[in-house]
């Protein structure tokens, strides 16, 4: 069935597998789930009629015309009862769901499934195409729709298309396994940015497309051959996120807490109270965790009714057999563990088979002493999020499984691998005894993490790094007079080598620029984010013994650590290097710092051109910002005109005052100060006995730090233009995949 055309036509485009709402008692009410949560906002953050969502209603045989709902025009796409069958708890949750989670369930293999996935993501992509404007960005959503990407290239190929997959990519060993895994992966192709949940997943499907296609890959980024030339698709982590805001303003509530106590009275009052929340899924660890709390009660080391678990398994997928299997083997655990250890009104296990809104889980949340997560494999869980932005008095322990996603952000929860029953019990066993102040410093290293990347800077990354230009893959150097670039093709091999020094003992300082660099330029730089992709790698390399991090920035030092979401122990260098902190370890975090004082000859020139350059856009569409050591013109947002004029005005303002000008795209930045990142760079390799330095920047005055570097140093200019640096990557979506690359050179550490 080919849609017909629709009245209007929207920029954005979200594709998801269900509409955001559900029809209850005759009317449309919003959908629980982190996908809605986190794109709703978009959606009506883009204005009346500039959004659209496709997707199915939910209701087999159910055709019915597109409709509005709280400022979101949702677009349904009719499923048959056979294809609900075939395509979804077929093929999508019988094939591909057990498949990416490291075929715990074993998957099943049948053409007919196959048939439906291909025709259902054909008819998706034909009302992605109807509905989209020229030029539109076009979002599509998970596993269910992996051919989609390409199918709609070949309708609107004048479309952006992202897509994000919310579940695991599955190593090659297992995805090869699939029968039509060059189909899939050309699916996935279609797009020109492809998010992951980890950057493990990023990399799984980098092997993907190697050994399947034969394409060659660099830094996170494919190079696919078309009609019209090559494209450049990048495959990065986006890791997603909750409302935290959300979550903390319902933990704070006075019904919430209220509601708290009455669970806990209700459940007897006991001395600790463990939590688990999962759909009845076999890739949760429901039975792993069962069975190491019935252990521990049967060792003693917990007691009935001092201790109790209750576990909400909200039901899933109820008509295919492993889940039914997965509900029997649960029912009967729970059942004689209570039959075992259990007395008249003290269950040792409270076991609810339902769905719950989100006002009673916060209340759950907040009742509990302890939330167990123990998923086998999990693209991300958002549970385990969800209890931290409810922990606003920093009381409960979180025990996580390093098989989630959010294992790789969340390090302050008490990592457990579940398949290690008797260390799951000693991890539970701990987390009911550990002292309140560990566990309220772990708490709030967890609430800082959680509350600061949310939903709604998981969705802006992602749409931020879409808009992006995709790189040429040229040589940095290509067009530079001196420039010596180096095809970004041996970048991996120079970040082996780097690794090979940290594995002789040696020493590496790991330095970026920020703006353009880990966060995408914007057009306000107060909105600048790093992403977390970038984050997340910093952090992975954070914990290596001879690995030293900094950035090095233009910013005030003030302003810089205000933004960056660093490790500790990070040096921090802002003004082009006028000014030097380091981010410590401590509760709250805070910033190492001396003082900058201006000599009084460069105060009095700093005064002068910020008067001179202030006079000099007054009424025009360029801006002045004036930073601690230097007075910048910011032309991005100004008109072809006034950038035209302004910028000989401001070259000349630094020239006659005797300033350091320096001009680079859409910026020109006077300082006052005879001090270069260079300078700065080279002051703390030898601070820190760097024997190699890495740094990556993206505009002219990281030129004078490229130059500074020596010749066995990686130099990585971000974005186009001419460098000295050796290498060169397209934007901060590779060069996260590029520090990513540089953890994973290196030697893994011990697991906690």
């Amino acid at each position: 069935m080919t849609p017909s055309a629709p009245a209007r036509r929207f920029p954005l485009v979200v594709v998801a597998n269900r509409l955001p709402v559900d029809l209850v008692d005759g009317t449309w009410q919003r959908s629980p789930g982190g996908l809605v949560s986190a794109l709703e906002p978009v959606l009506q953050a883009a204005g009346d009629g500039a959004g659209a969502w496709v997707g199915w209603s939910g209701s087999p045989d159910d055709d019915r015309e597109p409709f509005d709902v709280d400022g979101m025009h949702l677009v349904p796409v009719p499923l048959t009862t056979d294809e609900v069958a075939d395509y979804y708890e077929g093929f999508a949750n019988d094939t591909l769901w057990p498949l990416s989670h490291d075929v715990i369930s074993p998957p099943e293999y049948h053409r007919h499934w196959w048939d439906a996935y291909r025709l259902v993501n054909a008819r998706f992509a034909q009302a992605a195409a109807a509905q989209a404007a020229d030029g539109a960005v076009v979002w599509i959503h998970d596993y269910q729709l992996q051919l989609v990407p390409a199918l709609l290239r070949e309708l609107r190929p004048d479309v952006r298309i992202g897509y994000f997959h919310h579940i695991p990519f599955p190593p090659l060993e297992l995805f090869v396994q699939l029968p039509w895994r060059r189909q899939v992966v050309e699916g996935l192709l279609g797009a020109d940015l492809l998010g992951f949940q980890r950057a493990g997943d990023a990399a799984n499907f980098g092997r993907a497309v190697r050994r399947l296609t034969g394409l060659r890959t660099r830094a996170g980024s494919v190079t696919v051959p078309g009609v019209d030339g090559p494209r450049q698709v990048r495959a990065a982590a986006f890791p997603i996120s909750i409302d935290s805001a959300r979550f903390d303003a319902m933990g704070r509530s006075a019904e919430v807490r209220e509601r708290a106590a009455q669970i806990r009275a209700d459940l007897g009052s006991p001395q600790v109270l463990l939590l688990g929340v999962d759909r009845l899924d076999y890739t949760k660890g429901i039975r792993h965790r069962i069975q190491a709390f019935g252990e521990l009660l049967a060792e003693g080391r917990l007691e009935v009714p001092a201790a109790t678990l209750v576990q909400v398994a909200s039901p899933s997928r109820e008509n295919v057999g492993a889940y039914q299997q997965l509900r029997e083997d649960v029912e009967t655990a729970v059942g004689r563990i209570n039959g075992e250890h259990g007395g008249l009104g003290s269950a040792a296990i409270h076991y609810l088979h339902h769905s719950y809104p989100p006002s009673e889980m916060a209340a759950l949340y907040v009742a509990a002493d302890v939330l167990l997560v123990t998923s086998l494999r999990d693209g991300m869980n958002l549970v385990a999020k969800e209890f931290v932005a409810a922990c606003t008095d920093e009381r409960g322990v979180l025990v996580l499984s390093e098989f989630t996603g959010a294992a790789d952000e969340l390090t302050a929860a008490l990592l457990v691998n579940p398949h290690d029953i008797d260390g799951l019990k000693d991890a539970v066993l701990r987390a009911t005894t550990m002292p309140a102040r560990e566990a309220r410093a772990r708490m709030r290293r967890l609430r800082r993490k959680v509350l600061t990347d949310d939903v709604a800077a998981w969705s802006a990354a992602f749409l931020d790094a879409l808009a992006a230009p995709t790189g040429s893959g040229t040589p940095a150097g290509s067009g530079a007079p001196t420039g010596q670039g180096t095809p970004a093709g041996g970048l991996d091999a120079a970040l082996d080598a780097l690794a090979e020094v940290v594995r002789s003992g040696g020493r590496v300082l790991v330095a970026t620029d920020f703006d353009g660099v880990l966060a995408p330029l914007r057009d306000d730089p107060a909105a600048s984010r790093a992403l977390p992709s970038a984050v997340t790698a910093l952090d992975r390399l954070a914990g290596r013994t001879g690995v030293h991090l900094a950035l090095v920035s233009g910013r005030g030092l003030a302003d810089l650590a205000a933004r960056a979401q660093v490790p500790a122990g990070t040096w921090l260098v802002g003004s082009h290097g006028g000014e030097r902190g380091r981010w410590v370890a401590s509760e709250p975090p805070s910033l190492e710092r001396s003082d900058l004082v201006l000599p009084a000859e460069a105060a009095t020139r700093h005064d002068a051109l910020t008067r001179a350059l202030l006079a000099a856009v007054e009424g025009s569409t360029a801006r002045v910002e004036v930073k601690p050591t230097t007075v910048v013109l910011h032309t991005r947002t100004a008109t072809a005109s006034d950038a035209a004029r302004l910028t000989p005005v401001a070259v000349a303002l630094g020239e006659r005052a005797g300033a350091d000008v320096m001009v680079g795209r859409d910026v020109v930045e006077l300082g006052v100060l005879e001090v270069t990142k260079g300078d700065a760079l080279l002051a703390l390799a030898q601070q820190t006995g760097a024997d190699r330095v890495l740094y990556a920047g993206d505009d002219a005055t990281d030129e004078r730090a490229f130059a500074a570097l020596g010749p066995d140093d990686v130099s990585i200019r971000v974005g186009p233009g001419p460098s000295a640096a050796r290498f060169r990557v397209a934007d901060p979506v590779e060069l996260a995949a590029a520090l990513h690359g540089l953890a994973d050179h290196l030697v893994p550490e011990p697991l906690p």
